[in-house]
């Protein structure tokens, strides 16, 4: 690895393959496991590669209003930028800017070093991840270090292959409607956030909570903070 992080991050950005993509779509009202098989040959030894095998979670994607993301991109940028953020401002009804994320789960991670060379590692784990048909598998072919990075690549693959489902699916629900979490005035939102503090205190305030948020049409948009509220 060189010492401009950078360079290691373009290097294994460019170098990262996605050779069976995983089929499936996002959820969209829900986290998403994803599953994926990174194979890459070793910097210093001929003929040996790792085999990695891990879990990826994807997290439901968020809706940020353009007003909150126009924001975000003032602070350091110019004119150019300012432009940008009154354009956003006058079609705030029309632009949909959602937040993915993911994260990792170290349980189910597994890394192996193989003494063969990649290709004939790659055919026969591609053939291994056909026969399973799993809408949520993919094998990519990646660097050795920072080999993480070619998670991120992989990530952004599936990322924009689901967005614009993710964005019909949302529609469909109303979610960018005024009114919808996004939408929510100041007023209306300090009224949620207060709602959530109280009945973290007092777990009989939980229903209250619940039709509030059922009576200004957000509950989806709160659901999976409203739940991990109950199990609490």
């Amino acid at each position: 690895m060189s010492d401009d992080a950078s360079l290691d991050f373009r290097y294994a950005v460019a170098n990262t393959e996605i050779l069976v993509p995983p089929s499936g779509m996002l959820e969209t009202f829900g986290n998403t496991l994803l599953n994926y098989i990174v194979v890459s040959e070793l910097m210093d030894s001929v003929g040996k590669c790792h085999v990695r095998t891990g879990r990826m979670k994807l997290l439901k994607p968020q809706i940020i209003t353009p007003s909150a993301y126009s924001e975000m991109l003032l602070d350091g940028f110019g004119e150019e930028a300012r432009k940008y953020v009154q354009w956003l401002a006058e079609h705030e009804d029309d632009v949909h800017i959602l937040r993915y994320g993911y994260t990792l789960k170290r349980e189910s991670f597994s890394e192996e070093t193989v003494t063969r060379p990649i290709e004939a590692v790659l055919e026969d784990v591609g053939k291994d991840v056909k026969e399973r048909n799993d809408p949520f598998l993919a094998l990519v072919r990646g660097v050795d270090e920072p080999w993480d990075v070619s998670l991120v690549r992989l990530f952004w693959e599936v990322v924009n292959r689901s967005a614009r489902k993710n964005i019909r699916d949302m529609a469909a629900k109303k979610l960018f409607e005024h009114g919808a979490a996004g939408g929510l005035s100041p007023e209306v939102r300090q009224e949620i956030e207060e709602g959530f503090a109280a009945a973290a205190r007092d777990p009989s305030l939980v229903k209250r909570l619940g039709a509030l948020l059922q009576r200004h049409n957000v509950f989806q948009a709160y659901e999976e903070r409203f739940f991990a509220l109950m199990k609490k």
